[in-house]
């Protein structure tokens, strides 16, 4: 668990802890990243009753001007730990008590993987279509849909792995604030040959706050990530494709290519011009990408608009299509 001015969380995240009906043995390892409240005080607080449970507690931390930032948080604490499996716990979060068992049971079924769980999120209502996302994507989406917005498709908060894994990953990039550590780690996972999975039990009650760390990670540096993984994983493959979206996002992803692909660009509304133009680009003459209707688009498919948000538009005209996801189409929003 890394931790950072995290003293308002502490109690209801540790009583989590505490209550957890794993019968094996467990460890605690709490790094704390230069706190400037009473987290480090409170975390000692509860080292006799974690104990006395059976749970042994490994506390340290640094005292510098300022935070390391998460990424070396959670190698440090990963670092001083001695378990063979490693649960990660944000100090903001509240596990359930049956989490550390199912999933570790999972992971023995699992091994070489990172093991989620869908989650409740609080404040109620909060990111609603982020929460639906997260518990409603079906197993092999988890593997599919890893190009999209949201990230990984198993949240960082509820990952757990054998620590035998996390080493031949690697460990999180450490550079600090504004990285995506969590991103760049399940991307490299994936590349390793890891296995994505999730056991389809709420496990964890995931907490919303703007003091939150990922909200410190610019939109453009995750796009960035998103965009080559894209290219190394899939368009890689493909010797042509078309992109479902004829508005900003489609156009945006068609700039920022670093290889120039031929392709379509479609629309699915009505279709105002036949064709859209790259004006910035240095090429002469300026290349012209045709756009199509949908039904008249060839696969494979990059689908450039979010899902859940067309009232289910989106969704009924790709199905309509009878394509595979992951063989004839991905989503990238």
């Amino acid at each position: 668990m890394p931790m950072y001015n995290a003293s308002c969380w502490l109690d209801e995240c540790l009583q989590a802890v505490l209550l957890q009906d794993f019968t094996g043995t467990m460890e605690l390892s709490v790094f704390d990243d230069a706190s400037a409240d009473e987290s480090r005080r409170l975390v000692e607080g509860w080292r006799e009753r974690l104990e006395l449970r059976g749970i042994s507690v490994v506390i340290s931390g640094h005292n510098s001007a300022g935070p390391r930032g998460v990424g070396y948080a959670k190698n440090k604490a990963v670092f001083q730990s001695c378990g063979q499996y490693l649960c990660f716990q944000d100090a903001d979060d509240i596990m359930l008590p049956q989490r550390v068992r199912l999933q570790y049971e999972a992971s023995l079924l699992h091994p070489n993987s990172l093991i989620g769980c869908k989650v409740q999120r609080i404040p109620e209502g909060s990111t609603e279509r982020y929460t639906r996302w997260i518990n409603t994507i079906t197993q092999d989406q988890l593997v599919t849909q890893v190009y999209t917005s949201h990230g990984p498709t198993v949240i960082m908060p509820t990952w757990f792995c054998s620590r035998s894994w996390f080493l031949k990953v690697g460990q999180f990039d450490e550079g600090g604030k504004g990285v995506p550590e969590d991103l760049l780690f399940f991307y490299q996972s994936i590349r390793q040959g890891g296995v994505v999975a999730r056991v389809d039990q709420c496990l964890l009650v995931y907490r919303y706050h703007e003091k939150a760390a990922t909200h410190s990670v610019a939109e453009e540096t995750i796009w960035k990530l998103r965009v080559d993984f894209l290219q190394e994983r899939v368009l890689s493959q493909w010797e042509n494709f078309t992109i479902w979206n004829a508005g900003k996002q489609g156009r945006r992803l068609y700039r920022s290519l670093t290889s120039k692909y031929p392709f379509l660009i479609h629309l699915h509304n009505k279709i105002q011009k036949g064709f859209y133009t790259y004006e910035e680009s240095k090429q002469k003459p300026k290349p012209k990408i045709p756009i199509v209707h949908y039904k008249s688009a060839s696969a494979p498919l990059i689908i450039c608009v979010k899902l859940d948000m067309t009232g289910g538009v989106l969704e009924e005209n790709l199905n309509s299509l009878h394509l595979k996801e992951g063989k004839d189409f991905y989503h990238f929003n």
